[in-house]
C-alpha cells in the first residue's frame, strides 16, 4: 500500500483531514488554569484518629462517586476528580461561576432514601390538577408559546415508543373525522380543561411506576415540577422524582420519571454496609447489605407488607435503582440484579448505598480560585511562546538544511494537527503544563528530523548515491529515535499514573506528542523525501 509516494501522500492527507475534523468538531477543552474555575482538596474529617486507613479509603471512594453524580449541577465539562492517597480527593471545576454553590454541593453529605414505587394509576387523578395548575399559573398564551397547546387524549404504549408508531400527542388538528365537532367543543370549553401541558409530555414507561420523558422535553418538565402550584397539585403522600440515567427507546432517548411515596420509610443513616458479589448458585450479580438493629426491624416490617412491589433506592433526589421485593428482608438482605447484569453495575449500586451513610464529614482543606482573566493571560502567554518557538524552529531548519528543512517544516505542520486533533479526539483537557508538554514534544519532533538529516549527510560524505544515502540515513537514525521516544513515553506514563492534576495534564499532552512525533519523523518526513526524489537521478545532489 505504501510502496508509491502517491499512496503515502494520500494516506497522510486522509489522516491529517481526520484529525483536523476532530479538532474542528470537538474543539480543545481548556483546564482550570486556562479558563478559570475552582480547585478544591477534600479530606476525611477524623479529628479523633479512630478511623482505619481502609475505612478512610472506602469513604473517599464513596465521596468520589457522590461528586461525579452531582457534577452535572455545575454544568462543568470534563471535571478533574482524582484520589490522592487514601484520605484526600482533588476536585477541579473549570469554568464555574457560582463558587459558593459549588462548595456547598461538593461538601454536602449524600442523602439516601428508600421509597415505595407506586403505580402510575395513582397519579392519574393528579395529572388533571397539575395541568390546570400550570395553565392557571402561566396563562394560555405562555403555554402555547412553549408549544404545549395540544390535548393529549391517550398515552402511547411502550410498543409505540420502540417501533415508532404514532406521535405521543393527539391534537384536534390530527383528528380529521371529528374536526368540526372538536372545534365547537374547544370554543365552548374552558382552556383550563382542554389544555394539558404537563400530561401531554408523559409517555407510558416500561417499568412499574414510571413515565418516559423525551430528552428535548426534560427542561419543560423540570420547569413545571419546580413550580409551587404544581407541587401543591400533586396528590398527598405522592412524589414525582427523576431517574438517574438516560435510556434509548427506538430512535429516541428518554429519562424516567418515577411515581413514589413522598416520605421514605428508611434513610441511609440506618445502613451499616453494602457489598457486591455473585450468587454462587445462579451466578447472577447481587448486592448484600446490612442495616442497624432498628433499621432491620423497620425494613423487615415494610418489605413483609410489600412483597412483589418495587423498592426505589433514591440518592440525592434521583432514583438509582428500583428492584422488586421478593421476600421479607430483615437486617441483612440482598438485592438480586437479575441474570446478565454485569458485576460492575452491582458494585456501583453497592457504592451508592454506602455513599448515603457516610461515617464522617468531608472537609475542604485547600481552596484556590483562578479568575478567567488570569486564565486568559496564561492562554496568551502560551500562544506567544508556542508561535515564537515554531517561528524560530522553522527559521533554523530552513536556514541550515534548506530544501530538507522545508520538508521537515511540512512534516511539523502535520505533526501539530495530529497532536491537537488527538487531544480533541480523546477529550483531553489542555492545561498550562500541557502546553509545556506540547512545546517539548515539538522539540522532540525537530530532534528526530535533525538526527535523520545528519545521518543522510554522513552517508553522502562517504560517497553514497543520493537515494541510497536517504534510505541509509532513515534506517541508521531509526534506533536512536525509537530509544529516545520510548524512554520519554515510559516517563510520561509514570507521571500520568502517579502524578496529580497539573502533572497528569503535562503527561497526557507529552504522550500524544511523542506518538505523533514518531509517526511524523519516520513516515511523514520520509514520504515527503520520497516525493522530492521522484524524477531525480540517483547521482543528482540534494539540498541537505
Amino acid at each position: 500500500m505504501f510502496k508509491t509516494s502517491r499512496s503515502r501522500l494520500i494516506t497522510i492527507g486522509l489522516i491529517t483531514a481526520l484529525f483536523g475534523y476532530l479538532l474542528y468538531s470537538n474543539g480543545l477543552k481548556l483546564g482550570l488554569d486556562l479558563q478559570g474555575g475552582m480547585h478544591l482538596v477534600l479530606e476525611v474529617d477524623d479529628p479523633e484518629g479512630t478511623m482505619t486507613l481502609e475505612a478512610k479509603a472506602d469513604m473517599i471512594d464513596r465521596v468520589d462517586r457522590i461528586i461525579r453524580t452531582r457534577i452535572d449541577e455545575f454544568g462543568v465539562e470534563e471535571p478533574l476528580i482524582q484520589k490522592v492517597g487514601g484520605e484526600r480527593l482533588i476536585v477541579e471545576l473549570a469554568g464555574i461561576s457560582d463558587e459558593d454553590r459549588a462548595k456547598e454541593i461538593v461538601q454536602r453529605n449524600a442523602f439516601l432514601e428508600f421509597k415505595l414505587v407506586l403505580p402510575t394509576t395513582d397519579m392519574t387523578a393528579g395529572l388533571s390538577r397539575i395541568d390546570r395548575s400550570v395553565v392557571a399559573a402561566l396563562g394560555v398564551d405562555s403555554i402555547r408559546a412553549l408549544g404545549r397547546d395540544v390535548v393529549a387524549t391517550q398515552q402511547p404504549e411502550i410498543v409505540d415508543l420502540l417501533f415508532g408508531s404514532g406521535d405521543t400527542l393527539l391534537s384536534t388538528e390530527q383528528n380529521d373525522s371529528n374536526e368540526v365537532v372538536e372545534e365547537e367543543v374547544v370554543e365552548e370549553e374552558d382552556p383550563l380543561d382542554t389544555l394539558q401541558p404537563f400530561s401531554s409530555l408523559l409517555n407510558t414507561g416500561d417499568l412499574p411506576g414510571t413515565y418516559l420523558i423525551a430528552v428535548e422535553d426534560i427542561p419543560i418538565v423540570e420547569l413545571f415540577l419546580g413550580m409551587d402550584e404544581v407541587q401543591r397539585a400533586i396528590p398527598r403522600d405522592q412524589a414525582l422524582q427523576w431517574g438517574m440515567e438516560l435510556v434509548g427507546r427506538g430512535a429516541r432517548t428518554y429519562r424516567y420519571l418515577w411515581v413514589l411515596e413522598e416520605d421514605p420509610f428508611l434513610t441511609g443513616d440506618r445502613l451499616e454496609t453494602a457489598t457486591a458479589g455473585r450468587d454462587p448458585q445462579f451466578n447472577q450479580s447481587q448486592v448484600q447489605f446490612e442495616l442497624s438493629r432498628a433499621g432491620g426491624r423497620t425494613f423487615s416490617q415494610f418489605t413483609g407488607q410489600h412483597v412483589g412491589d418495587n423498592l426505589a433506592i433514591v440518592l440525592d433526589g434521583e432514583v438509582q435503582s428500583a428492584p422488586v421485593i421478593r421476600d421479607r428482608i430483615g437486617a441483612r438482605g440482598q438485592i438480586d440484579m437479575g441474570s446478565g447484569t454485569p458485576l460492575e453495575e452491582a458494585s456501583d449500586l453497592a457504592l451508592v448505598l454506602r455513599a448515603g451513610a457516610l461515617p464522617a464529614k468531608i472537609n475542604i482543606i485547600e481552596e484556590r480560585t483562578v479568575g478567567p482573566s488570569l486564565g486568559q493571560d496564561s492562554v496568551d502567554a502560551g500562544r506567544f511562546a508556542g508561535m515564537l518557538g515554531l517561528a524560530l524552529v522553522v527559521f533554523v531548519m530552513i536556514a541550515y538544511y534548506r530544501v530538507a528543512g522545508i520538508l521537515a517544516v511540512g512534516a511539523l505542520g502535520v505533526y501539530v494537527v495530529l497532536v491537537l486533533g488527538g487531544l480533541a479526539g480523546f477529550n483531553a483537557v489542555l492545561t498550562v503544563p500541557g502546553i509545556a508538554g506540547l512545546i517539548l514534544s515539538v522539540g522532540m519532533a525537530v530532534d528526530a528530523n535533525v538526527l535523520i538529516f545528519e545521518r543522510i549527510r554522513e552517508e553522502l560524505s562517504l560517497g553514497r548515491a543520493t537515494r541510497t544515502a536517504v534510505e541509509e540515513g532513515f534506517k541508521r537514525a531509526l534506533s536512536a529515535i525509537v530509544d529516545a521516544n520510548i524512554t520519554t513515553l515510559i516517563t510520561a506514563l509514570i507521571l500520568f499514573q502517579f502524578g496529580t492534576g497539573p502533572v497528569r495534564g503535562f503527561a497526557v499532552t507529552l504522550s500524544i506528542g511523542i506518538v505523533a512525533s514518531f509517526f511524523s519523523a519516520l513516515f511523514v518526513t520520509r514520504s515527503f523525501f520520497i516525493a522530492y526524489l521522484q524524477g531525480k537521478k540517483a547521482s543528482d545532489p540534494i539540498s541537505v
